[in-house]
């Protein structure tokens, strides 16, 4: 084979680590992002909030300036000579590249400025998020707390023990009796009676209801220790014992016929049974708080919807001037080659900072302009639109626009919407044009939601409505959005006062 020398142009795209740092920035949210500058403010010295006093303060006006002017005046040793020259590898014209003086790690520590003051209102802040952080209490530490209290032998804390590490979260219990009864290993060997009277003990611990085999039991435990006298007390508790299905179902009718009753006293004790809690443990487990905080705030501005970046969720980063003003021109020691690498970077996360929030702005405005009825009129207006939409306008990448978009949200008048929301598939219409799934959504919640009472409208009805407003669904697409939107079918929409 004979060897020959070849020109070829090629194109190719290197995942540098600039590039890297900056699409991981781009798809976190506020409060990830929050935890990432931190976490960069903790390992770079070079990065430092712009807010804060020591970084935007000359370095002459620092307290620990003062010290080592202090310790030379103490030592009788002449201070350094300033330097006015720059390092060349940086960029030019960046604030704090000329500074006064030089300094080295053997002059001086670098102290920060602290009080017992503001010492004092960072160990309260630190106690109150320790405190705000802290796991909550569960239902099986409340209930163990509960069982404490009394004075149990140690055989039945063991029975006690077992029935309750058998509760879940809802408050049910998810062994039988008789499992529970074989798993337990004492002696002499213990019987189901005793079981079942340490079950019913627990039953009283509050919150009422917990302990209970089904929804049945827990109902009827929360009937029974209601006062003797509560209304419709007795009837309701026959319908959750013998017919709960038939409330399931809403036929009241049946219901009417079995138990004999007048009117006002079954819907008196069906609506004295949705008063209870089915799930009891609920109250001691409730669910974790997600907190969101918005990217971006549309607001109307002279006839014009604007969006803005909401700055106040970020600090505001810049270079730290004062460890800046320690590099020294030319030095290849170690402590320099450390600063000035690290001064590179911070530049570099900066800039990937102010290139995310650059682009999310980009977007969010591109969104305000195709969606412009939305912010008039509300989900009813909102048009058809995909991410390729928004790529072709604005020239970026399908995957750019979707980590963009991804848990980033958006404050307007009619609320705070994940970025996602605003892209929706489209339906064709009777005219030909097309209307988007979202629009169809809050058609069939405002029909179900104006429906009546006693009748509600089935999935087809729904399906002729929209067809008459010139939108093309099939009844299983009604089905479909229906159920995305948490809306029960006709049957189990129906009222339950006779």
């Amino acid at each position: 084979m004979k060897q020959t020398l070849e020109i070829k142009l090629g194109q190719k795209l290197a995942m540098t680590p600039q590039l890297q740092q900056a699409i991981r920035l781009l798809q976190l949210s506020v409060i990830d992002l929050r935890a990432e500058i931190q976490s960069a403010l903790d390992s770079n010295p070079m990065l430092d909030t712009a807010d804060n006093d020591e970084a935007a303060a000359e370095p002459e006006t620092t307290d620990d300036e003062e010290i080592y002017n202090n310790e030379k005046l103490a030592s009788g040793k002449d201070e350094p000579t300033a330097s006015k020259e720059t390092d060349d590898v940086f960029e030019q014209g960046t604030a704090g590249d000329e500074l006064k003086e030089d300094y080295t790690w053997d002059d001086e520590s670098y102290i920060p400025r602290s009080t017992s003051s503001n010492n004092r209102e960072n160990d309260w802040s630190g106690m109150e998020l320790e405190s705000r952080n802290s796991s909550p209490t569960t239902l099986h530490d409340h209930l163990e707390w509960q069982m404490r209290m009394l004075s149990l032998s140690e055989r039945d804390q063991l029975i006690a023990g077992t029935i309750i590490e058998a509760v879940n979260d809802d408050g049910y219990l998810t062994l039988s009796i008789e499992d529970i009864t074989r798993s337990l290993d004492a002696e002499p060997a213990i019987e189901q009676d005793e079981v079942m009277a340490m079950l019913h003990q627990i039953q009283n611990f509050d919150p009422v209801g917990v302990a209970a085999v089904d929804l049945a039991d827990s109902l009827q435990i929360q009937l029974r220790q209601l006062p003797d006298d509560t209304a419709y007390r007795s009837t309701a508790m026959t319908i959750a014992g013998k017919h709960l299905d038939l409330v399931a179902h809403r036929d009241l009718i049946k219901l009417k016929r079995i138990l004999k009753g007048k009117p006002a006293a079954l819907s008196g004790a069906i609506a004295l049974i949705q008063s209870l809690n089915p799930r009891p443990g609920s109250i001691i487990n409730p669910s974790e708080t997600r907190y969101i905080i918005p990217d971006v705030s549309v607001k109307k501005i002279n006839g014009k919807w604007c969006a803005r970046l909401n700055e106040e969720a970020l600090p505001k980063l810049e270079v730290n001037r004062y460890y800046q003003s320690l590099i020294r021109r030319g030095d290849n020691s170690t402590d320099n080659r450390y600063l000035k690498e690290n001064l590179q970077e911070a530049r570099w996360y900066i800039k990937s900072l102010q290139n995310r929030h650059d682009t999310l702005m980009r977007v969010a405005n591109e969104i305000i302009k195709r969606q412009q009825d939305f912010f008039e009129h509300g989900d009813e207006s909102m048009k058809p639109m995909v991410l390729h939409d928004i790529a072709d306008a604005l020239e970026l990448h399908e995957s750019t626009i979707s980590r963009v978009t991804t848990n980033k949200y958006m404050q307007t008048h009619l609320g705070v919407f994940e970025l996602k929301y605003f892209f929706s598939s489209h339906v064709s219409t009777t005219d030909g044009g097309t209307c988007s799934a979202t629009a169809i959504r809050s058609q069939i919640k405002k029909l179900v939601s104006n429906e009546p009472v006693g009748k509600p409208i089935s999935d087809n009805r729904i399906a002729e409505l929209l067809s008459l407003q010139g939108m093309c669904v099939a009844r299983r697409t009604v089905a479909k959005y229906r159920e995305l939107m948490s809306i029960p079918p006709s049957n189990l929409r129906k009222s339950l006062t006779l």
